[in-house]
């Protein structure tokens, strides 16, 4: 499932087909979830400027001014081929379709779909409420531990993929760095101080740019390959042998994996178990 490391490798690798190149044509096909896409055949000439991502939005940059932004939800991904090449999906599957003359890059299963005019990416309503990104260089660790409190959420799984406090952790980061840093998912944002926080965004900048440069998706030590909790439920724990937990948390119910010894739950406070109620409370009211 693409997370800010792989949004991360396909901007890399877009650039090298794209970047410099005059696009020769553009379709946008209209499909399930984008039944009105935006017309891109008024791209043709249209030189590519930049490729770049934003957690895990992919930003494509026309000379034009225009910018195309694409988000992969849990089952979408771009590819490139040389003209001519046979495409590894369907064409029905395609949401976007930029060609060269020498290349082809094909975005499928968009989750979301834009083309925001010149001048309007600095406006734009997705881009503005996004948290700093964990890979982008001048990453504000301050300004990340503020929006982890104030975004609402009562639990630290939930804050933690919510995109609007820092972008790029998708559910996968979200158990790893939880474990990694000993933390109960179901902890209560409150009942973190400022610098477990900061480790958890240490933590998730660490993991995220050690993926950033492609190979299977690993957390683990040194040369060794896999991750320490996600999608090991049953399973004995990396580190100490417990068995690895699992459950649905907060409203989207996303699967969360945690070991029941490295990651004990705490005793709510008085604040925290006040918060937690009153999101209870909203979700239920």
């Amino acid at each position: 499932m693409p997370e800010g490391d792989t949004i991360f490798r396909t901007a890399a690798a877009l650039r090298a087909v794209l970047v410099g190149r005059s696009i020769s044509a553009a379709r946008a096909p209209a499909r399930p979830r984008t039944p009105r896409p935006p017309r891109l055949d008024h791209l043709a000439g249209n030189e590519v400027r930049d490729v770049r991502a934003v957690g895990k939005q992919l930003l494509i940059s026309f000379a034009g001014g225009e910018t195309l932004r694409t988000h992969l939800g849990m089952s979408g991904s771009w590819h490139w081929y040389p003209t001519g090449a046979t495409w590894q999906r369907p064409e029905r599957r395609a949401s976007v379709v930029l060609e060269t003359p020498d290349a082809v890059a094909v975005c499928f299963d968009a989750r979301q779909l834009e083309l925001l005019p010149a001048g309007a990416e600095a406006r734009d309503p997705v881009l503005r409420a996004l948290g700093p990104d964990l890979l982008g260089e001048a990453f504000d660790h301050g300004e990340g531990v503020a929006r982890l409190r104030a975004v609402g959420r009562a639990t630290i799984g939930e804050a933690l993929l919510d995109q609007r406090a820092v972008a790029g952790i998708g559910n996968v980061y979200r158990c790893e760095i939880l474990f990694v840093e000993g933390i109960h998912p179901r902890t209560a944002v409150a009942q973190l101080t400022d610098e477990e926080l900061g480790r958890l965004l240490t933590a998730a900048r660490r993991l995220l740019r050690a993926n950033a440069a492609g190979g299977p998706r690993s957390t683990l030590p040194g040369r060794n390959r896999g991750l320490w909790t996600y999608g090991r439920a049953g399973r004995p724990c990396r580190r100490c042998g417990t068995r690895i937990a699992s459950a649905r948390l907060g409203e989207q119910a996303r699967w969360v994996y945690w070991c029941l010894r490295c990651q004990p739950e705490r005793a709510a406070s008085p604040a925290a178990a006040g918060q937690t109620g009153a999101a209870v409370r909203r979700r239920s009211g």
